[in-house]
This record gives structure tokens, C-alpha cells and sequence, in this order.
């Protein structure tokens, strides 16, 4: 039995955590905290935090794991570079899964990406939108991110340099190199990610929608059980589904 400590429970994936975890017989939730809860009184009584709290958190509580020796599941999004070098420095000392997006579904559209990105090639504009419910603080989202960096990747270009989120004006005419991302926000969509292959005479789009947050949640829950059978290191989702 695995024993879990969820941080950022009473937001909604931690609700949902919390949820879903009786479906998993393999783990258990040992503790669990929010803001003003104390963190050093809970963390002994786990063997891995499942981390949906904030962005801003992550780094000290990547430091506290590594000094206790707990494997970690960060589900956080919005990473400043300087905060995401300062959490996988702890990657040396303690196991972490690392994920922008925990569905199967999801990870499955990664894999998609980047298949169809080497088969059709550079003569293909590819371009990213994605939507999510009014509540959501960052933009573009991280599964967004994660998907333009495959195909950066692909295309053996720094995303720095070919990403353009949005467009206003008189811009010009798309070069082939760019790779857009763009954003929408409204209702309580959970989150919709499509990918768009376009050229000359057709168009290719692999979409994912996401209905519910249990898929996350789940996705999560099996992170954890998988990470804390592992040496210390950054896994992706795609290892812990053997994607990868």
C-alpha cells in the first residue's frame, strides 16, 4: 500500500483526489493539506505528495521531500524556468513525476503529436488551441506547452524562437517555422486541446476534451503508486503509461 499526502486539497483537483482515490486499491491517503495547514506534522506519514497546490509552492516543497526522502507526483502548472531548474535539482536525490497533464488521453495525444509531426513534415503549419474553464490563472495552459515543445522538438527549433501566441494586426504572412499557441477561456470547460497539421489542399486536427477532472485525478493516483518503486529521477507521464 502506497501512502499518499495530497497538498492543495480543497481545490478542485484535490477534491478530486481525494475522490477517486478509494478507486485505487493501492493506495491510500495518509494525509492531507491545504494553505495554513501544517506540512512538517503530515509529511512523515507518507511515502509520496501528490502536489496540486500552486506553482509558487512547489519549490519548498520539493526541497522538504528531498530532505525527507519522499518521492513526489507535481501536478502544479505555470513554472517560472528559474522555479522549474530549482524543483528537478531534487531530481538527484528523490524520485518525481513531472506532468502538465496526468489523463491517458492526454499523454496518448502527445504521442499522437509527435508521430504525425515526422510523417508530414515541415511543409505542414501546425498551430495549437486550447480552452479552459474562466477560473484558470494561467495561459497558455501547460498541456498547450507541453504539446508546442514535441513539436519543437520535432522540428529541432528552440520554442522560444517559433512559438506565437495569438495574433493582432498586421502581422504578415505565417512563416513556416511558427508554431502557434492560443488560448481560450470561458465557462467551466475542464480543458480541450487540438492540434492543427495545415497545408496546402487539406488540414489535419487531433483533438482531446476532457469532460471531467477524474481523469487527472486518476492518472495522478497512478503516478504515485508507480513513482515510489522508482530510483531517483524526472519521469513524465509518458513513462509512467511505458509511452515513453
Amino acid at each position: 500500500m502506497t501512502r499518499i499526502l495530497i497538498t492543495g486539497s480543497k481545490g478542485r483537483m484535490g477534491k478530486a483526489l481525494l475522490a477517486c482515490a478509494p478507486l485505487h486499491p493501492e493506495v491510500e491517503v495518509a494525509a492531507q493539506i491545504d494553505i495554513g495547514d501544517d506540512l512538517l506534522a503530515a509529511i512523515d506519514r507518507c511515502d509520496v505528495v501528490v502536489d496540486f497546490s500552486a506553482h509558487q509552492a512547489t519549490v519548498a516543497l520539493a526541497a522538504l521531500c528531498a530532505r525527507h526522502h519522499k518521492a513526489m507526483v507535481i501536478g502544479t502548472t505555470g513554472h517560472a524556468p528559474e522555479e522549474r531548474t530549482a524543483i528537478v535539482h531534487h531530481a538527484h536525490a528523490v524520485p518525481l513525476v513531472m506532468a502538465s497533464n496526468f489523463s491517458t488521453g492526454v499523454n496518448t495525444l502527445f504521442w499522437l503529436t509527435r508521430k504525425a509531426a515526422e510523417i508530414l513534415g515541415p511543409d505542414f503549419d501546425v498551430e495549437i488551441v486550447e480552452m479552459h474553464h474562466r477560473f484558470k490563472k494561467d495561459a497558455p495552459s501547460g498541456t498547450a506547452m507541453a504539446l508546442a515543445e514535441v513539436l519543437a522538438k520535432v522540428r529541432e527549433m528552440p520554442l522560444e524562437e517559433a512559438a506565437r501566441y495569438g495574433r493582432e494586426g498586421i502581422v504578415g504572412e505565417r512563416t513556416p517555422e511558427e508554431i502557434g499557441v492560443h488560448s481560450v477561456r470561458g465557462g467551466d470547460v475542464v480543458g480541450d486541446h487540438t492540434v492543427m497539421f495545415a497545408t496546402l489542399g487539406e488540414r489535419l486536427e487531433l483533438t482531446h476534451k476532457a469532460s471531467s477532472r477524474e481523469t487527472f485525478a486518476h492518472g495522478a493516483l497512478r503516478a504515485a503508486a508507480w513513482v515510489v518503486k522508482q530510483k531517483p529521477g524526472l519521469y513524465s507521464m509518458m513513462e509512467v503509461l511505458g509511452l515513453k
